[in-house]
């Protein structure tokens, strides 16, 4: 499917931007109260596009595979630049913490419908890539590592079971107390295949992407804002300007954590930074106003969500809370991290085995 058998597609907001490409979310022309998901695989710098078109193509070819199966991505069109797929409604499992038995039931069946299409996923560690619907149930996102299995030999039933144990693992983290003894035992013992993945493949892709591509899924976190936050806060109060200042933590690029200060003022960056004198602050923006609860404290849990650029769990919050979009919308639409890594610690204990 090309280009040119859809409408004009209207980019509402950017999801995430990294070297493999730029997500955004939006709608078609014709049909404004359908959310879709754009992924422009040409924005990719040169260096990282065949690596970039590697990983489109291996979505473009899972979500073609497991068309009409409810709760997964369905693919819309292709063209040269990226694909469309539909949007899922949901809240990733980190935020949702689904802690009632029909959650891991409706997973299983999707993992199952997924094998009778012989796809595996391959990404399920995350907790990110789980979604629980409106309705409790379980979806899946991010087919980019997507496999699609022309027979049921030895790989597929190692990568299938693993999906199977990378749902465990969640289980355990979310809702423990409803995990089985085989379940326990599952998780207890590592496969060989999955040992050796563990001991050397898993290493070369750290190398890869946290050395070749200068990239992480956010070890390192550390607790930067409780040893330099007050000296950092105390600097921007200078500045008369300033009526108030909240900090965030966000994953960098290879390792640790950045701050993200958001900075209630009507001062510009450079005048902010040049109140700083040497404290290191990664990320500084300048907000007309920080959203509050109704005893005035700042809504730090909305702040986390953009400063670790998480547009999807933002969205689903401003769905429960459409008072405070009016305000919150500008900032997050101003927002300085596009990437899409997620502090480590944030992730629950989902992510240890």
């Amino acid at each position: 499917m090309t280009r040119n058998t859809v409408h004009k597609f209207v980019a509402t907001a950017v999801f995430k931007r990294d070297v493999f490409s730029e997500t955004r979310v939006g709608h078609f022309e014709n049909e404004p109260e359908t959310r879709i998901i754009r992924r422009v695989v040409s924005a990719a710098p040169w260096w990282s596009k065949p690596l970039a078109w590697f990983l489109a193509r291996r979505e473009i070819r899972g979500l073609k595979q497991v068309k009409g199966i409810e709760g997964v991505p369905q693919l819309i069109a292709t063209d040269k630049d990226g694909l469309y797929r539909s949007w899922t409604d949901g809240s990733p499992l980190h935020l949702a913490r689904p802690a009632h038995a029909e959650f891991y039931r409706s997973a299983h069946r999707l993992l199952r419908a997924m094998r009778r299409r012989g796809v595996t996923h391959n990404d399920l560690a995350k907790p990110q890539n789980w979604l629980m619907t409106p309705e409790g149930l379980a979806a899946v996102i991010d087919f980019q590592l997507a496999s699609v299995h022309r027979s049921r030999g030895a790989i597929y039933r190692f990568m299938a079971y693993e999906d199977f144990r990378h749902l465990l693992k969640q289980k355990r983290a979310f809702f423990p107390e409803a995990m089985t003894p085989m379940e326990k035992r599952v998780l207890a013992k590592r496969s060989l295949p999955s040992q050796i993945w563990f001991n050397t493949g898993k290493r070369l892709y750290n190398f890869v992407t946290r050395g070749l591509f200068n990239w992480s899924d956010g070890e390192g976190t550390g607790d930067r804002i409780d040893r330099e936050g007050p000296a950092i806060i105390s600097a921007l109060r200078t500045d008369a300007r300033v009526s108030d200042v909240a900090l965030s933590l966000y994953s960098l690029p290879a390792k640790g954590v950045g701050i993200y200060a958001f900075v209630e003022t009507t001062a510009d960056e450079a005048s902010l930074r040049s109140k700083l004198k040497g404290q290191k602050v990664e990320l500084v923006q300048p907000v007309s106003e920080l959203p509050r609860r109704g005893d005035g404290t700042v809504r730090d849990d909305i702040l986390k969500l953009i400063a670790t650029n998480q547009m999807q769990e933002l969205g689903a919050l401003l769905e429960r809370e459409p008072d405070i979009r009016r305000l919150v919308e500008p900032i997050s639409a101003n927002r300085l991290n596009f990437t899409d890594r997620r502090l480590t610690q944030e992730e629950g204990s989902g992510s240890k085995t």
